[in-house]
């Protein structure tokens, strides 16, 4: 399978490039690409026509990868050279980057996906999501200076969901991924270069949740401080971790072992994680490794033994070396999204919704 990138700009394909970094993540939006051409031979590059804010097309072979615009086009001579780079990032840049507009500022009665999709229809962009995208919020108030994807990444949370984007430019809501890929990563086969880690220091034995209550008369009863414990029987030695989670919108103590869960598990999932440069862009079956992919790993002198993990971030690389891809692998939990309580401060989230 021949994987030569291209570049398609005002419906020209241009290829040849000599240096090229795609990367895609579950944790970063949006994509991007950092590409270069060094002539081999004169006016070569000369016939590279594009612009900076050019809308364009990042292709692997006949897979697209990005579809987003021309961040930078940055020309260069040297004495005996002349060189062209290019970057540029998804169409859901303009979600990072831009304000969230919506008529008068409230949204009622709209989930997760329907006020992402509110929030984005201004940029052009589409939002689709692959799993249950959880109750309507009553309402739901924009703050001024804010930009569209810091409130849907706040939605997102209440909802239990990760947002990325798809190579289409568009944006996508998920869970943590279920696919398996066809094949995984092996000691002596498909692994250039791996690296391990394994820390203590962001994990501790006990997670002691506070929920304090707003409500000057809150501190009567149980309607105060909510106290949850979690443990974790992987830390040697005693260590103790308080949180004081949102209160408010009829949260309870429910929502405070919630983030203790949430606390254990995310914390224990990033104590490990591997780092992988591997010799192919795509696995067995001919597909691009993709983010959000469960993938086997088997490398015995690092001490994983044949453990399942999820990619969450993905880097295509070409330069002098050849090609290869930079992976971040680490256990599905270390991707969990953060509980919290919506707007606390509105009491925008009814009692007994879920969370």
């Amino acid at each position: 399978m021949t994987d030569e990138l291209s570049l398609i700009v005002g419906g020209a394909r241009i290829s040849g490039w000599t240096s090229v970094r795609v990367t895609r993540g579950i944790e970063r939006i949006p994509s991007d690409f950092d590409i270069g051409l060094t002539e081999r031979y004169p006016g070569e590059a000369a016939d590279v026509v594009v612009h900076e804010g050019d809308s364009c097309q990042v292709l692997i072979g006949d897979d697209l990868v990005i579809t987003g615009y021309v961040d930078r086009f940055i020309p260069g001579i040297e004495a005996r050279q002349h060189t062209i780079k290019i970057l540029g990032r998804g169409k859901c840049q303009d979600l990072v980057d831009c304000s969230a507009e919506w008529p008068n500022g409230q949204i009622s009665g709209s989930s997760a996906l329907g006020i992402a999709q509110k929030l984005a229809s201004p940029y052009g962009i589409t939002v689709t999501a692959g799993a249950e995208v959880g109750p309507a919020i009553p309402q739901f108030n924009l703050m001024y200076g804010e930009t569209p994807f810091e409130v849907i990444e706040r939605i997102c949370r209440y909802s239990a969901l990760l947002a990325y984007d798809l190579p289409d430019g568009n944006l996508y809501l998920s869970r943590v991924g279920t696919t398996v890929a066809s094949s995984g990563f092996v000691q002596g086969q498909n692994i250039e270069k791996a690296e391990a880690v394994y820390s203590m220091d962001q994990r501790y034995s006990e997670y002691e949740v506070l929920r304090q209550s707003m409500d000057n008369l809150g501190d009567s009863g149980s309607g105060g401080n909510l106290l949850s414990i979690v443990k974790d029987a992987g830390v040697p030695r005693h260590r103790r971790h308080v949180i004081i989670c949102e209160s408010g919108g009829g949260a309870g103590e429910d929502v405070a072992k919630k983030r203790g869960l949430w606390e254990a598990a995310r914390r224990a999932g990033r104590s490990n994680q591997v780092h992988i440069v591997a010799d192919s862009w795509r696995d067995s079956a001919g597909t691009l490794w993709t983010p959000n992919t469960l993938v086997s790993v088997s490398l015995p002198a690092l001490k994983i033994q044949q453990v399942q993990w999820l990619i969450g971030e993905v880097s295509f690389m070409r330069g002098e070396g050849g090609s290869t891809t930079n992976l971040t692998i680490m256990p599905p939990d270390a991707f969990l999204p953060q509980p919290i309580v919506l707007q606390p401060m509105w009491a925008d989230v009814p009692a007994g919704v879920a969370r």
